[in-house]
């Protein structure tokens, strides 16, 4: 007997109402419905929850064999076209990328206490405008994070952004956001920070909150005796910002290039780059053991007593030996 499915697909963030089924159409005609609605291509919809025997059903297998029952809940994954075009290619705004280098630290040291940088950042503090998506937390420390080859490979080949994140990114999240207000901090344009943040569900995710967005041009330029002139973050500007919730005692940084932390080393953790994401997923545990060190040093009230590139030894010292 030929009756009418009702089902509702729930995918970034928002729910479509399906009601134009029958029991005798398929599984290829729902995905050709879900795309009409939300723009996803069935070969890229992941429909989590659709099982039959057990597993993920074929295109050809009618809806009457799912024994769906009216108003049942799909949870989708998929990226838009368009979506998927803007983080496989950089943006045109970009600042000139150079390779991550070694510093003395004597002249760590020396930049990070010049008058002409220290300047540059009371600039930004005045001119860069914040755009909070969630208020800072009274009594957090605070975590920022890189986006590129830190929890996203954006040059590998894949059909997704599930494909390309770093694994346990969420897991990692959620954690983290129980001690820690989280900032991204993207040496690119916010446009592109927005649609990375988006297609790895990081903007619409419930378990934690980021607290806000940066870009590029929160960026300050250095100039180094053997590397010449190059683009840093200064954690500087966020202290300026928020002075009564941030400072140097509080605030960690990761990225995978070392240099971007020039201004201020010692917040600095220089985390191993994600790249190859289609042939490293199944092996890469480095957040799982970041997670872990985030968790240890919360306890702390000064970060800086902290030798942040010996973080893995620290994790051993104390019985923590970072593998989950």
């Amino acid at each position: 007997m030929d009756s009418a499915i009702k089902i509702v697909v729930k995918w970034s963030g928002k729910e479509y109402e399906i009601d134009s089924l029958s029991s005798t159409d398929t599984v290829a005609t729902l995905k050709e419905t879900i795309r009409k609605r939300t723009g996803v291509l069935p070969e890229r919809q992941k429909l989590l929850n659709l099982k039959h025997k057990g597993k993920i059903p074929e295109n050809d297998v009618h809806l009457s064999a799912l024994n769906i029952k009216p108003g049942f809940k799909i949870m989708m994954m998929g990226s838009l076209e368009e979506e998927i075009e803007a983080v496989s290619l950089p943006p045109e705004d970009l600042p000139d990328v150079v390779n991550d280098f070694d510093i003395p630290e004597e002249e760590e040291v020396d930049v990070c206490n010049r008058e002409v940088y220290l300047s540059k950042i009371t600039k930004r503090i005045s001119d860069y405008k914040i755009v909070e998506r969630n208020p800072p937390r009274e009594g957090k420390k605070l975590l920022v994070l890189d986006i590129d080859y830190t929890l996203f490979d954006h040059r590998s080949p894949a059909e997704t952004g599930f494909e390309l994140m770093r694994p346990f990114l969420h897991e990692f999240l959620t954690e983290a956001y129980k001690e820690y207000d989280i900032v991204i901090w993207s040496a690119t344009s916010m446009k592109w920070i927005e649609e990375k943040m988006k297609l790895l569900g990081v903007a619409s995710n419930t378990a934690y909150k980021i607290t806000f967005y940066m870009d590029y041009l929160a960026m300050i330029t250095v100039h180094t005796s053997k590397y010449g002139t190059v683009n840093v973050k200064p954690l500087g500007v966020i202290w300026g910002k928020y002075p009564e919730f941030y400072s140097p005692k509080n605030t960690i940084m990761f990225d995978d290039i070392r240099r971007n932390f020039l201004m201020n080393p010692s917040n600095g953790l220089r985390i191993r780059p994600f790249r190859q994401a289609h042939m490293n997923r199944q092996t890469d545990r480095e957040l799982l053991k970041l997670s872990k060190y985030l968790k240890m040093i919360a306890e702390l009230e000064d970060f800086s007593t902290l030798e942040h590139r010996n973080w893995e030894r620290y994790l051993s010292d104390n019985n923590q030996d970072g593998d989950s």
